[in-house]
């Protein structure tokens, strides 16, 4: 008896416009070429506007004297410096707000976020509020009262608050402190920190490895500090202890010398801080809550106070429904940084504006904010994605 398998059967001839794979490939090459044409006209429309417009294209610009101030510079500007150092002075300013916002934000929500589950009633209430009070309210509006406040509420210069027997004033023109003299045993000095928090850390990573294997605790934490103060303080030292300090004194209508934070800068990162802690708040109480509450028993069942529950049981676990959302945060709050043009400070989207203004090459200027927040944010997310996949569960 002859059987006829699906192998023999004939093939039925599919015209080209019924067939999937055809189809698909044609719908491809139609959209990208739509999408190639679209660029192009709108790449040729704005260089012949350009040329018509006699506003010159190209990064060029970045070479020539910029001739503006920045009253806030992390590195050394004056306005005979480079419209490009003037951008690079913006970016530094930026990451400084975004990483000291990142820090301290992450410090004070995870306070609240604990907080809000405290049995005492009146502190998860404080928390409750505080959370429901900044995050309905637009992060714009708490930068200008926050700098209406320190701006306003403190005194000028010449009524100065003094602190610390007369070494740190405080008035609306910001806070002025005393700083080291710039010596070429500094920069050792920072190798010397980064050399012991490596050695912190490498500590830490023992003392882990050695409480896995053996049981026993070491004071990981405690020595880790020791190492990362004590490794500068020997380095320091070692280069002749040089102490020669810059002063802040009152002269003409300011103070000079010293260092000061301005109140822009202030403002800024307080803005920031508090809004966004609110948010990571919910994030952090959230993951503690999504844990069985078996957890929590079990700890209190072996003898662990409510502190170290929380420290050794509860946030450990707790950091794997935190941390991918947290990324989010992070990159917010990098993002919402360029607000920093509402009230004064000048961070990148500041000194790219100004260079707009007196060059008129407002295309080359937004690609660069957008190439340096795409930078500083795929950073961010590496970094977070990296440390999501260390904390994670791993089958074996």
């Amino acid at each position: 008896m002859a059987v006829d398998t699906i192998g023999s059967l004939p093939q039925t001839k599919v015209a080209p416009w019924n067939n999937p794979v055809i189809r698909g490939w044609v719908f491809q090459i139609v959209v990208v070429g739509l999408v190639g044409g679209l660029a192009w006209y709108l790449v040729n429309n704005t260089m012949v506007n350009l040329e018509r417009q006699k506003i010159a294209s190209g990064f060029d610009y970045l070479g020539r004297e910029a001739g503006f101030e920045i009253g806030d510079t992390m590195i050394e500007y004056s306005p005979a410096s480079t419209y490009g150092r003037a951008i690079w002075v913006g970016i530094l300013n930026t990451l400084r707000v975004a990483v000291l916002g990142i820090f301290l934000t992450t410090i004070l929500g995870t306070l609240i976020g604990i907080g809000r589950l405290s049995p005492n009633w009146l502190l998860a209430k404080i928390c409750e509020w505080y959370v429901e009070i900044f995050r309905n309210v637009p992060l714009l509006l708490w930068l200008f009262l926050f700098y209406k406040l320190i701006s306003e509420a403190f005194p000028g210069p010449r009524q100065a608050i003094r602190m610390l027997g007369d070494s740190v004033f405080l008035s609306n023109r910001g806070l002025y402190f005393p700083v080291p003299v710039a010596d070429p045993v500094h920069q050792w000095i920072g190798v010397g920190l980064l050399a012991g928090i490596a050695a912190a850390w490498a500590v830490h990573r023992w003392a882990r490895a050695r409480q896995a294997a053996t049981g026993q605790q070491f004071p990981s934490i405690l020595v880790g500090f020791g190492l990362v103060f004590a490794v500068p303080f020997l380095v320091w030292l070692m280069g002749g202890a040089p102490s020669t300090m810059s002063w802040p004194e009152l002269k003409g209508f300011n103070f000079q010398g010293g260092i000061v934070i301005q109140p822009e800068f202030t403002a800024l990162l307080v803005g920031l801080t508090l809004y966004t802690a609110a948010f990571v708040a919910e994030i952090v109480r959230s993951g503690i809550l999504a844990l069985h509450k078996g957890q929590s028993e079990a700890a209190a069942a072996i003898g662990l106070s409510r502190g170290q529950s929380m420290r050794l049981v509860l946030l450990p676990q707790a950091l794997r429904v935190i941390v991918p959302p947290m990324t989010s945060v992070f990159l917010n709050i990098t993002k919402n940084s360029s607000l920093a043009i509402a009230i004064g400070y000048p961070d990148l989207v500041s000194s790219i504006n100004v260079t707009i203004n007196q060059t008129g090459q407002a295309i080359e200027n937004v690609l660069i904010i957008m190439a340096a927040y795409l930078t500083v944010s795929l950073s961010i997310s590496l970094f977070m994605n990296w440390y999501n996949r260390q904390i994670a569960l791993k089958e074996r």
